[in-house]
């Protein structure tokens, strides 16, 4: 049975692959755990939680439509202010989803993870119905609306670039620098120096 309107969002981050085959095993893992670890301290201020990590990506769910398109903007931001971070890509979708022994089924879920892979990296795709399942976003810039013929998806999806609007600050954490997060090894002299 399909419950009430849930929000799903599926993030990965963009040239994963590359990054693993240019600079080894170890630091696309640290790469990896650095994007789960802002996602859990980011979800619960946002009414999230986390469903599952998928390698280079992680896959979260929010009651309110609203802390969830927050949430992927945020998340983005985060991420991009950290120097040498691989740019992160997320697909927001709304709708009733059915859950059964610990995961989450239905079109809802489906849509936003194929609105994830439409996305280009630093992007957020918000799908038309997640809008307007949040109602007012005063803090969220929409950009033009575009239609997404997505894979095993009968219907395109309407889909709008989400960002944060000038002067509409969302709550930051306090940050970590990338070299806080990945062994020394790893950075450039341009970030050693900062």
């Amino acid at each position: 049975m399909a419950s009430s309107e849930h929000t799903f969002l599926f993030a990965d981050l963009v040239g994963f692959t590359a990054l693993t085959d240019a600079e080894g095993d170890d630091r696309a893992a640290e790469v990896a755990l650095a994007l789960y670890e802002r996602a859990r301290q980011l979800a619960p201020r946002y009414g999230a939680e986390e469903l599952k990590t998928l390698g280079d990506g992680v896959v979260l769910r929010c009651d309110r439509a609203e802390g969830g398109i927050e949430l992927a903007v945020r998340l983005v931001e985060e991420l991009e202010s950290i120097p040498g971070f691989p740019p992160l890509r997320v697909g927001v979708h709304a709708g009733p989803a059915v859950h059964r022994h610990g995961e989450w089924y239905g079109r809802t879920v489906n849509v936003a993870a194929r609105l994830c892979t439409a996305a280009g990296g630093g992007e957020v795709l918000a799908s038309e119905q997640a809008i307007a399942a949040a109602g007012r976003l005063p803090k969220i810039e929409l950009g033009e609306r575009r239609l997404h013929w997505l894979r095993n998806v009968t219907e395109p999806i309407a889909a709008h670039a989400a960002s944060a609007r000038a002067g509409g600050v969302l709550p930051r954490l306090a940050l970590r620098r990338f070299a806080d997060v990945l062994p020394r090894a790893h950075l450039t002299a341009v970030e050693v120096s900062r």
